[in-house]
């Protein structure tokens, strides 16, 4: 977060800030609810990046649940699920791995979208975040190591593998809000280490209506 009480060190500091930001790119991503303007619109007060910034300001006009199962949703052009990035990878192997990161650090979103669904995946690099910041503040050196190296696979491992087509087609065609938190989420990630192939949607073919359900 911007400013941080004097009894933080700058580590400590930066990693608020960068659980804050973390945590705005999640909830761009989640669909739009009850009290959801009013999360966004604090958390880009909070954030230092501009991108960050400018799509929680430009959400306030252009997000709603409609566009977001539009673009995400059953038959919607982007996927925001990790599993369909991913070639010849088993979606229950890819979610028992999910899982299996979750359990460790006791991460239990509250959210009716699967494991490997973007706002899911930043929401825990927003988690890892601030128990790295809390670990250090305990003076547990080992426990804030761990948590940083886990972060670093996770990001390396999951978000990288979405990250860039995600950035690509919502900057070709999506609401600005969510280009820019695209942005600024590949900023953050980067190009995914090896070849990116295609694989089969891994979402539903069914329609449903247009409440926030799972993508």
């Amino acid at each position: 977060m911007t400013a941080a009480p004097p009894s933080l060190t700058e580590e400590q500091a930066r990693l608020l800030r960068e659980a804050a930001d973390w945590r705005l790119i999640a909830l761009l991503f989640e669909c739009p609810r009850a009290g959801w303007q009013d999360e966004v619109a604090a958390l880009g007060r909070e954030v230092g990046d501009p991108r960050l910034q400018s799509a929680a300001g430009a959400a306030e006009t252009e997000a709603s649940a409609g566009l977001h199962h539009s673009l995400f949703g059953p038959g919607g052009p982007v996927s925001p699920r990790e599993v369909t990035y991913l070639s010849g990878l088993q979606q229950g192997y890819l979610l028992a791995e999910l899982g299996a990161y979750y359990d460790a650090f006791a991460y239990k979103p509250v959210t009716t979208e699967p494991a490997d669904h973007l706002s899911v995946e930043a929401g825990f690099m927003a988690y890892l975040a601030l128990k790295q910041a809390y670990a250090l503040v305990s003076s547990d050196g080992d426990g804030a190591q761990v948590t940083a190296e886990a972060a670093a696979r996770f990001r390396t491992e999951h978000l990288a593998a979405m990250s860039e087509p995600i950035a690509r087609a919502l900057e070709a065609g999506g609401p600005s809000y969510l280009a820019l938190a695209a942005q600024a989420l590949f900023a953050r990630v980067g190009r995914m280490p090896r070849p990116l192939l295609p694989m089969v949607d891994a979402r539903t073919d069914d329609e449903g209506d247009l409440s926030c359900g799972p993508s």
